[in-house]
C-alpha cells in the first residue's frame, strides 16, 4: 500500500497510510439546501517576478480554470477577496483585472460570482470620510459594470479615520445608497486583518454588532447577506439570529463552518446555543476553506439535499480539523495553506504565489496539511499528491527511504 511520508517540527519522519482517491460525484442540478461560495486564490505564472513589491503576474489560465472546476462542483465563486491576497500581494490593477475575468468566466460557466470591494485602490494611508465614501463607490460601480455581485468589504482606510459607530453608519449609508444591484457586507475579524481593531465602532462584538445591525435595518432593501469572519460561532449565531427577512448570513468562520452550516438539520454537528424559535437555523457559505475542499463540500451539500444529515457530517466533519490547520495562527497566512492544497490537487503547476508568500508557512506545517487532507478526502488526486509532497520533501533534504510514492 502506498505511504506518506510525514515530517514533525523536529525534524522527525513518520509514514501513513494513503488514502484512496475519494469517490465523490459532481451534482447534475443546482445545489439546493445551502448557497456556498469558494473564496479563491490566484496562481502567479511560474517564471515571473511574483517576489514582494512587485505588481502581480497572474497565471491567467491556471487562475480561471480553478474557478471552472468550483463551478463544475455546484459552487459558487468569491473573487477578488483576501483569499486571492488582496492587500497581501495583489495590486490594484491585477484586482481590476481578475474581477473582470472572473466576471466573464461566470457568464461562461453560468455559474454565480461576488466579488470583494473596498478603498485599497487609494495609496494614500490616511484619507477623509468623504474619500472613503467616493473610493467605496468607485469599485463598486466597476464591479457592478462588469455583471459581479459586490462584496463590501471591510476598509483599512475607514477603520483609520473612523472616530465613531455613527461614522460608520454614515459611510455605509452613503455606499449602500448608491448600489443598483444587492450587496453582501463583510465583517472581518482581527486574526485576518490586526489593522481592522475596533470596526464598527468597537472591540467588542456585542456592541459592534449592534451597529452592524443598525447598517442592515436601515439598508435591507440593498443588503443580499453579511458574511462574518470573526472565527467565533457564538458571535455569527447571535447576529443571524436578528437579521432581517430576505437577509442571509454567509459564514466565514473557518473554524466552525461544519455546525454553522449545518445547523438544526444536523442536529449532531458542534455548535452554539440557538434560539428554536428563529426562523434562522443555519448559516450559507462563503469560505476560503471551500477553496481547499471544494469537492468535499459539493459531496456534504449534496447529502443535505438528499435529506442525509449525518452523511453531511460524516463528509464534511473531518474536513474541519485541516481547515483549522491551514487558518492556524498567525491566520493572515491561512492563503498558503489553500494554495498548497492547489498544488497538491493538480490545479497548478508549481506551490507558488504573489509576493513570495508560498515560503509563509514551514514544512512541519505543511506536513500536518498534508496528513489531514489526506484523512479527510480531500487530496483530489491522492497519487500525485505524494509524487509532489515527496519531491518537496526531497528538494528539502530530508530523506525518505523506502516510500514508493
Amino acid at each position: 500500500m502506498p505511504h506518506l511520508t510525514l515530517l514533525a517540527a523536529d525534524g522527525a519522519t513518520s509514514l501513513v497510510s494513503l488514502a484512496d482517491r475519494p469517490a465523490f460525484t459532481k451534482p447534475t442540478a443546482p445545489l439546493q439546501s445551502r448557497v456556498a461560495y469558494a473564496a479563491a486564490h490566484v496562481v502567479p505564472v511560474v517564471w515571473g517576478d511574483n517576489t514582494p513589491g512587485q505588481p502581480a503576474d497572474i497565471d491567467w489560465d491556471s487562475t480561471l480554470a480553478f474557478r471552472r472546476q468550483v463551478y463544475s462542483w455546484g459552487l459558487g465563486v468569491a473573487d477578488a477577496m483576501d483569499t486571492a491576497q488582496r492587500n497581501m500581494g495583489l495590486d490594484a490593477a491585477a484586482t481590476r483585472e481578475l474581477i473582470s475575468r472572473s466576471a466573464q468566466t461566470a457568464r461562461e460557466e453560468g455559474g454565480s460570482v461576488v466579488v470583494g470591494v473596498n478603498t485599497d485602490h487609494v495609496a494614500e494611508e490616511h484619507i477623509s470620510l468623504d474619500q472613503v465614501i467616493d473610493a467605496f463607490k468607485e469599485q463598486l460601480h466597476f464591479t457592478e459594470e462588469q455583471g459581479a455581485g459586490p462584496v463590501l468589504m471591510a476598509s483599512r482606510h475607514l477603520a483609520r479615520v473612523a472616530q465613531s459607530a455613527d461614522d460608520y453608519r454614515h459611510v455605509y449609508r452613503e455606499v449602500l445608497q448608491s448600489a443598483t444591484t444587492p450587496v453582501v457586507l463583510h465583517w472581518l475579524g482581527t486574526a485576518f486583518d490586526p489593522s481592522l481593531e475596533g470596526y464598527f465602532g468597537s472591540t467588542d462584538w456585542r456592541e459592534a454588532s449592534a451597529v452592524l445591525l443598525d447598517i442592515i435595518g436601515e439598508n435591507a432593501d440593498r443588503i443580499a447577506g453579511v458574511k462574518m469572519s470573526l472565527l467565533d460561532a457564538a458571535s455569527e449565531v447571535s447576529v443571524r439570529e436578528r437579521l432581517p427577512e430576505g437577509v442571509r448570513m454567509f459564514t466565514g468562520d473557518d473554524f466552525n463552518y461544519v455546525g454553522l452550516i449545518g445547523g438544526a438539520d444536523v442536529p449532531d454537528a458542534a455548535q452554539p446555543d440557538r434560539d428554536p424559535a428563529s426562523p434562522r437555523q443555519h448559516s450559507d457559505a462563503l469560505l476560503g476553506a471551500f477553496a481547499a475542499i471544494t469537492p468535499v463540500a459539493s459531496a456534504a451539500i449534496q447529502a443535505l439535499d438528499a435529506g442525509d444529515p449525518a452523511r453531511y457530517l460524516e463528509i464534511l466533519g473531518p474536513t474541519e480539523a485541516l481547515s483549522r490547520q491551514v487558518f492556524a495562527a498567525p491566520t493572515f497566512y491561512y492563503k498558503t495553506g489553500v494554495a498548497f492544497l492547489s498544488w497538491l490537487n493538480g490545479h497548478q503547476s508549481a506551490f507558488q504565489m504573489v509576493g513570495g508568500l508560498h515560503s509563509a508557512r514551514s514544512l512541519p506545517h505543511l506536513s500536518r496539511i498534508v496528513e489531514l487532507a489526506n484523512a479527510s478526502h480531500a487530496l483530489e488526486q491522492p497519487e500525485l499528491a505524494a509524487v509532489r509532497w515527496h519531491g518537496m520533501l526531497r528538494g528539502a533534504g530530508i530523506d525518505i527511504p523506502g516510500v514508493l510514492l
